[in-house]
């Protein structure tokens, strides 16, 4: 079942955005900001421990959609909760920023789930990437009846997969 657009998973991924193995790091959040996943394929500079930096990307990512929700132009009335997930193309909200290091490219699912992949800064539109990756989440990850919702992520097939697929689009 494919959550996003089509009917099933394709065995193959959908076309690269880019070329080369520019993918940096890539996090899974749960709606309560819990990192579900964390995974780095290039990352030179290591300035803090893991926990703390999983809080700053939440923080970040928490900031950004407080200013676009509060930068969006509809009334008060048509926004809705802040701080509730939307749908996809609901309400105001940001898919990437590119700063001259690095772009961070990010989706959050119906669900909560909040998806973040970094980047080389000239990777191209990602949005179809992190569905896909939303897609292999829920295939091999949800639908796993061994997989408690809320825990870190340690499903082998499904690290395999991403790694693969990760290191053709970025």
């Amino acid at each position: 079942m494919q959550f996003f657009g089509g009917s099933e998973i394709s065995p193959s991924p959908p076309a690269p955005t880019a070329s080369g193995n520019n993918g940096h790091m890539m996090y899974v959040f749960n709606r309560n900001g819990v990192c579900l996943l964390y995974r780095e394929w290039n990352r030179p500079l290591r300035t803090l421990d893991a926990q703390q930096d999983h809080k700053l990307m939440f923080g970040l990512l928490f900031s950004l959609k407080s200013l676009t929700a509060k930068m969006d132009p509809t009334s008060a009335v048509e926004k809705g909760n802040l701080g509730m997930p939307q749908l996809p193309g609901q309400g105001c909200s940001f898919h990437s920023f590119r700063t001259n290091t690095y772009k961070l490219s990010f989706m959050e699912s119906p669900s909560g789930i909040k998806i973040i992949l970094v980047t080389h800064p000239r990777t191209g539109d990602l949005r179809e990437s992190l569905k896909y990756i939303y897609n292999l989440y829920v295939e091999y990850v949800v639908k796993n009846p061994l997989y408690t919702p809320g825990s870190p992520i340690r499903c082998e097939l499904f690290n395999t997969t991403l790694d693969q697929y990760v290191r053709g689009i970025a």
